[in-house]
C-alpha cells in the first residue's frame, strides 16, 4: 500500500488557527467574569478587540481546508483518472458528523436545562449544516452559533468534488476568476450598501479564501515556477508570519472588507513554506503542534461549551490581573484535554472507517495511528 500524503506543518497552522478562535472568544465572554474584555482595546464600533483574531483564525482554516481537500482530489484523479464523488462524501460524513451532532445534541441539552429559549426553526438551520443562516441573521444560537464556518465548509463541498472532476485545463483562471468576482460584488455592495444582506453573506460564507487554497494546491502540485517564485521564498515567508504576529495581538490591519482575503493569501503562502521546506523561516512540524493541529477540531467544536461552563460555575471576583490567566489557562488546558478525549477515544472510531473508503490515502498527522 502507499505511503499516505502527509503535508508537513499544515497541523503547525491547524493549531495556530484554533487557539486564535479559542482566545479570542475566551477574551469576548471575560465581561461574564466580572473582567474587562477591553484588555486588547476597542475596535471602530465600540466593541472590543477580539472578534477579529477568530475571523482570521476562520479564514485560515478556509484557506488550509481550501488546499489539502483540492490536493488530494487532484492526486485521485491523476491516479485513477476520475473522482468518486460518493467515496468523497463518505469521507467527509465521517471526519465531521460524528462530532458535530454529539456536540450539537450536548449543546441543546445544556442550555435547555439552563433555560435558555431558542426557536426550533432556527435550530433546523444547525441540524442541516446552514448555520451561516441564522448567523448572517444575528439570530444565532447560544454555544452553536460558531457552527456557521462548517456549515459554509459543507456548503462548498456540495458542488466542489464536481468542479475538479469536470474542469482541467482551465481550472486555474476560472477559480482565480470567481474569487475576484466574489471579491468585487463584496467590495462594491460594501461601498454603495454599507452593511447589506449581500455584503454579510460574502464575507460569512467566504468561498473564495477556500478558492484561495484550491488555487494554491493546483499551482503547487503543478510545480507552477511563477507561484513558487512569489510564495516559496524566505521574504514571502517572513512576510506572512509578521502578518500573522500582528493579527494575534490584533494589530493587523489592510483594508476592514478585504483583511480576510489577506489572511487566506497569506496562509497559502505559509502553506507553501511549510510543505516544500528548503525556504522555511519557523518550522510548525513539531510535536506540540502536530498534536494540537490533530484535535484541532475537537478544539473549535467543543471550546464554546467550556467557556458557558467556566462563566456559570466559576466566580473570579474582583478583576486582579491574575484571574485573567486563570480563566484564559483554565479554558484553554480544559478544552485541550476534552478535544484530546474526544479524539482519541471517539473520533479516531470513524477516522479508521473513513480511512477505507479512501481513495488517495493521507494523514493528518507525522504518526501513523490516525
Amino acid at each position: 500500500m502507499n505511503k499516505p500524503i502527509y503535508f508537513p506543518g499544515l497541523n503547525g497552522l491547524r493549531a495556530i488557527s484554533a487557539l486564535a478562535v479559542v482566545i479570542s472568544h475566551v477574551t469576548l465572554g471575560l465581561g461574564f467574569f466580572n473582567l474587562d474584555p477591553y484588555i486588547f482595546g476597542a475596535v471602530k464600533d465600540g466593541s472590543p478587540a477580539g472578534l477579529s483574531l477568530a475571523g482570521y483564525g476562520v479564514s485560515i482554516f478556509f484557506a488550509l481546508s481550501g488546499f489539502l481537500i483540492t490536493y488530494l482530489l487532484e492526486e485521485e484523479k491523476e491516479t485513477s483518472k476520475t473522482i468518486n464523488v460518493k467515496k468523497f462524501y463518505l469521507r467527509r460524513v465521517l471526519r465531521i458528523w460524528p462530532l458535530y451532532y454529539l456536540y450539537l445534541i450536548i449543546a441543546i441539552v445544556v442550555i435547555s436545562l439552563f433555560g435558555v429559549q431558542f426557536k426550533f426553526s432556527t435550530l433546523l438551520y444547525y441540524i442541516f449544516f446552514a448555520a451561516n443562516i441564522p448567523f448572517i441573521r444575528n439570530v444565532p444560537i447560544l454555544l452553536i452559533a460558531h457552527y456557521w464556518s462548517i456549515g459554509v465548509e459543507e456548503q462548498f463541498y456540495l458542488f466542489w468534488p464536481w468542479v475538479v472532476k469536470k474542469i482541467s485545463k482551465n481550472i486555474v483562471p476560472i477559480l482565480v476568476v470567481a474569487a475576484v468576482m466574489l471579491i468585487g460584488i463584496k467590495v462594491i455592495f460594501h461601498s454603495r450598501y454599507p452593511g447589506s444582506i449581500v455584503e454579510t453573506s460574502i464575507t460569512v460564507t467566504r468561498f473564495h479564501c477556500m478558492l484561495m487554497g484550491a488555487i494554491g494546491a493546483i499551482l503547487y502540485r503543478r510545480k507552477n515556477k511563477q507561484f513558487l517564485a512569489i510564495a516559496d521564498n524566505k521574504i514571502a515567508q517572513l512576510v506572512g508570519f509578521i502578518v500573522i504576529f500582528l493579527a494575534a495581538i490584533n494589530k493587523f490591519h489592510v483594508a476592514s472588507i478585504i483583511d480576510n482575503e489577506f489572511v487566506s493569501m497569506i496562509a497559502v503562502v505559509l502553506i507553501i513554506g511549510q510543505v516544500n521546506i528548503k525556504n522555511r523561516i519557523i518550522n510548525l512540524d513539531l510535536e506540540i503542534f502536530d498534536y494540537l493541529g490533530k484535535i484541532s477540531y475537537g478544539i473549535y467544536i467543543i471550546h464554546p461549551l467550556i467557556i458557558f461552563l467556566f462563566y456559570k460555575f466559576i466566580s473570579v471576583g474582583s478583576p486582579v490581573w491574575y484571574k485573567y490567566v486563570l480563566i484564559y489557562l483554565g479554558v484553554i488546558t480544559t478544552t485541550l484535554i476534552t478535544a484530546h478525549l474526544s479524539y482519541k477515544y471517539y473520533e479516531t472510531y470513524f477516522l479508521k472507517l473513513k480511512r477505507k473508503v479512501s481513495v488517495v490515502l493521507s494523514s493528518g498527522t507525522k504518526h501513523t495511528e490516525s
